[in-house]
């Protein structure tokens, strides 16, 4: 399956698909998966709760909600798969960062289980055929494709790694 078509996704997500190189999820994986997950493991653990402005999330929070956005776009990509004939609603961010209890994890359980997320994102791509990675369905208002999902969840988290980089210098 070739990268995706402006058609396979609403125009709010074309800067995380920019974000990726390589033409399918497998690719992908070969380019940046490793670079993702390791990048995280080396953020030092005096750093985890720092913002770099008031009201910014902390390193901590940023990494709960990649592992949240990783789930809630894997599950779009296995609904669309299995052909879900209804959209899927969308999510506020904000909303989840300030529920969830980042501020109160293991630093180091949160690596792991970022590491396992990925993994089983991994796996759950490539249990697709060709045929499902064509679905196309709609989320958050919009028509999108499991082939698009699966750029969104690389390019989602390249981004948040050069946040990590650009405002946090890490």
């Amino acid at each position: 399956m070739p990268r995706p078509n402006t058609n396979e996704y609403g125009p709010f997500y074309k800067t995380y698909i920019d974000h990726t190189k390589g033409h399918d999820y497998t690719e992908l994986v070969q380019q940046h998966n490793d670079r993702i997950v390791q990048a995280w493991s080396a953020v030092p653990i005096q750093k985890v709760d720092f913002a770099y402005a008031p009201g910014k999330w902390t390193v901590r929070q940023m990494l709960q909600h990649v592992i949240d956005t990783e789930r809630i776009l894997a599950y779009r990509a296995l609904a669309i798969s299995r052909e879900e004939p209804h959209a899927i609603a969308g999510f506020d961010e904000n909303k989840y960062a300030a529920i969830a209890t980042a501020s109160d994890r293991n630093w180091d359980e949160m690596i792991l289980e970022w590491q396992v997320v990925r993994q089983s994102t991994n796996m759950l791509f490539a249990s697709f055929t060709k045929g499902q990675i064509q679905n196309m369905g709609v989320a958050s208002d919009n028509p999108i494709s499991v082939n698009a999902l699966g750029f969104i969840i690389i390019g989602h988290a390249l981004h948040h790694l050069g946040v990590l980089h650009e405002r946090y210098s890490l």
